[in-house]
């Protein structure tokens, strides 16, 4: 125990404060000191202890730890910012020298090992490994988040069979057999910052919806159970460059599948039947820019304009099926079809040139009913094409296309898809 020195010749014999013998009215009490002999405090004239400036403990407090040379073992030890580690390491060292701490094994470790990582950082950099390791990285996290590495044409089955949600992982299938997904197409997203979940929704709603015709032409041919879902990168995977959106068909029942592919494009089709689709979605281009007014009367120069591009894609479609030879067996019918058009054509024309809307709407009634769906099952079953209409071709009123599962298709007066 370290015993404080006497008071000087101008310090009185005690130090005042509370409860000492001076101000205590029996004197100081002889057992103060801790359960000491009694007699104890009189060993020591300037008492049992003297107060000093930054307190007292009566044991033996040990050295402290240097925390540079923590910091620079831990920057040691993970290989992290060697550079700094290194720094930490010498900084902690003369620390550590010029105030007698403990530390120093911990600050010479650290500044070893950020020397070794600091050597492995340059020989990375020099020889272009640190780049390669980068891209590899980068290859494997879009590998492994919302692209799944699938491809066009791929079939594949989601985690517990849901399209919807987050998803890790999905194991590629035979097309041939139940399956959860078909993807029907892919694109890439604009370089920059993460524009937003909603933001990507939107983008990838509108492509998905927009490409599908492509890989499925025969609308007819996709069930009234399928719809369109998308597989889009997450806020972490687009750090990583991750920007790929993955369009995919899936049943609209959670507890439903899909089975057998539904491409039909040129990898599939013949010359006829592709010759044929091609030339229907010219129509089904021009009936989905229908006006968003529904009646002709609130918007009549909206519908006027509608009718001119319908007018020039019955002329394109026309073109189309009369320029192609088809085979011997569906010819007839596609000539047949192709006189219906023309003949809507003129009454589209007029309907495009109406200075009210009655008279609007006679030219349009007619051309309708020469456009009927129903007209293009006899071509259609010539060319060994699907011959239901979807269920949704009965839902909208006159003009444009349909809604529907499955997307796409023309309207209850359009003639394809």
């Amino acid at each position: 125990m370290a015993i404080p020195p006497p008071p000087g010749p101008d310090q009185p014999p005690y130090p005042s404060y509370p409860g000492h013998p001076q101000n205590h009215p029996q004197g100081y009490p002889q057992n103060h000191s801790q359960g000491h002999p009694q007699g104890y405090a009189q060993n020591y004239p300037q008492g049992p202890y003297a107060p000093w400036s930054q307190g007292y403990s009566p044991y033996n407090r040990p050295t402290p730890v240097n925390g540079v040379a923590i910091a620079s073992l831990v920057l040691g030890i993970l290989c992290f910012l060697p550079a700094l580690g290194l720094v930490l390491g010498i900084v902690a060292l003369v620390q550590i020298r010029k105030k007698g701490e403990r530390g120093k094994g911990m600050a010479v470790t650290g500044s070893v090992l950020s020397t070794v990582g600091l050597a492995l950082w340059a020989l990375l950099l020099g020889t272009g490994g640190l780049s390669e390791a980068w891209d590899g990285f980068k290859d494997a996290a879009k590998e492994n988040n919302s692209t799944f590495s699938l491809a066009k044409g791929d079939c594949f089955d989601a985690p517990e069979g849901s399209l919807e949600g987050l998803a890790y992982d999905v194991d590629t299938v035979p097309c041939s057999g139940a399956h959860d997904g078909e993807v029907f197409a892919s694109f890439q997203m604009p370089a920059g910052s993460y524009p937003g979940d909603d933001r990507v929704t939107d983008i990838a709603d509108d492509k998905c919806y927009a490409l599908e015709d492509r890989y499925a032409m025969d609308a007819w041919a996709v069930p009234d159970d399928v719809d369109v879902y998308y597989l889009t990168p997450t806020r972490q995977s687009w750090r990583l460059g991750d920007h790929e959106v993955t369009c995919v068909f899936g049943n609209i029942d959670t507890n439903g599948s899909l089975t057998g592919s539904l491409r039909k494009d040129e990898t599939t089709l013949d010359a006829d039947q592709l010759a044929y689709l091609k030339a229907a979605h010219v129509l089904n281009a021009a009936m989905d820019t229908a006006p968003d007014e529904e009646y002709v009367e609130d918007d009549l120069p909206g519908h006027k304009k509608w009718a001119q591009r319908v007018t020039a894609a019955l002329d394109e479609q026309a073109r189309l099926l009369t320029e192609h030879r088809f085979a011997a067996a569906p010819a007839p019918s596609v000539a047949a079809l192709v006189k219906d058009l023309r003949n809507a054509r003129g009454e589209w024309a007029k309907a495009a040139e109406a200075t009210d809307a009655d008279t609007f709407y006679d030219h349009y009634d007619t051309g309708d009913k020469l456009l009927d769906v129903g007209r293009t099952v006899t071509a259609r079953k010539a060319l060994g094409l699907a011959t239901t209409p979807p269920s949704y071709e009965q839902e909208g009123d006159s003009g444009g296309n349909g809604g529907g599962s499955g997307g796409g298709g023309e309207g209850d007066t359009g003639i394809e898809v």
